[in-house]
């Protein structure tokens, strides 16, 4: 089947790769234009556009994918479907109907409709989540389902446990559904519920917050957003990983006289195994005590 595929991100890259090793290998590939990024704002090419460029796929970055241009461009490929895959930006009509469109959505739809799927489910503590295939419709992720997929989350896993799985299986179905074109469902919207982009507020641990919802946190944004605590004097310390635990100081105290620094929380506490300190390079718990004693 002819394809062309819509992504950006890290996650659509890697579902991109596996689609190309297809019969699929799709004909052209659209991604979001450079963009400055980092520190140094150096300007820099989405993971989808690097992804094409290594596999010699014909890469358009229009500046919107709804304009006249880009939906020539996209016929002229002359697909069967169009594939996508976290592009991150709003497909309207009239390209929406002029194609097939295939979504490939991390979550067990009608669950997590959104930008941040993979990052809430594990936020909730949900013990399941997968990949939805959908017919892209006008609504968010709300179009009717044609396959779907489960995966455990285990009570270890972080967002980059559980992201190689599900862009294997978003690839596995992507490909299922191409050749077998199963029925599709309509969602339940009363069911639905929303993953809303990851804020720099969602991104704070909270200490009048119980510790188990604080260590959820941290492994839902590790490695790629990154949990952050505010220290006493204003700066803020990256948490990349964390752990509950029974002996707590005050609820909001920050504990330095262990091992390990341990928070106060309004329920139990939280030991922070690995830290980032600002200006410096990750580093254990242990070695940030170190330093401060110095």
């Amino acid at each position: 089947m002819r394809t062309v595929f819509l992504g950006t991100s890290e996650f659509a890259a890697a579902v991109l790769e596996q689609l190309a090793a297809t019969e699929h290998r799709p004909h052209l590939v659209v991604t979001r234009p450079d963009r400055p990024k980092g520190r140094g704002r150096r300007v820099t090419p989405p993971p989808v556009a690097r992804a094409s460029c290594a596999l010699g796929i014909d890469l358009f970055q229009p500046q919107s994918v709804n304009d006249e241009q880009a939906r020539l461009r996209i016929s002229a490929a002359r697909p069967d479907a169009v594939c996508v895959c976290a592009f991150g930006a709003l497909i309207k009509e009239p390209l929406l109907s002029e194609h097939t469109m295939l979504n490939v959505h991390p979550s067990l739809l009608p669950r997590w409709r959104g930008a941040a799927p993979i990052e809430r489910a594990i936020m909730a503590g949900d013990r399941e989540t997968g990949v939805s295939i959908l017919q892209m419709t006008a609504g968010l992720d709300s179009g009717p389902v044609c396959a779907q997929g489960q995966v455990p989350i285990g009570s270890t896993d972080t967002y980059g446990t559980v992201a190689p799985r599900l862009q294997e299986l978003g690839a596995m179905l992507l490909v299922g559904t191409l050749e077998d074109r199963p029925p599709c469902r309509e969602q339940d919207d009363q069911l639905a519920t929303y993953a809303e982009k990851i804020s720099a507020t969602d991104r704070l641990l909270d200490p009048l917050e119980p510790a188990a919802a604080l260590e959820r946190k941290v492994r839902a944004l590790a490695p790629h957003i990154g949990a952050r605590l505010v220290l006493p004097d204003g700066s803020m310390l990256g948490v990349l990983e964390a752990a509950v635990v029974d002996s707590a100081p005050s609820p909001g105290s920050l504990l330095l006289s262990g091992p390990r620094p341990i928070l106060g929380c309004a329920d139990g506490a939280l030991e922070l195994v690995s830290v980032h300190p600002a200006g410096r390079r990750p580093m254990s718990g242990e070695a940030y005590l170190r330093g401060l004693r110095k």
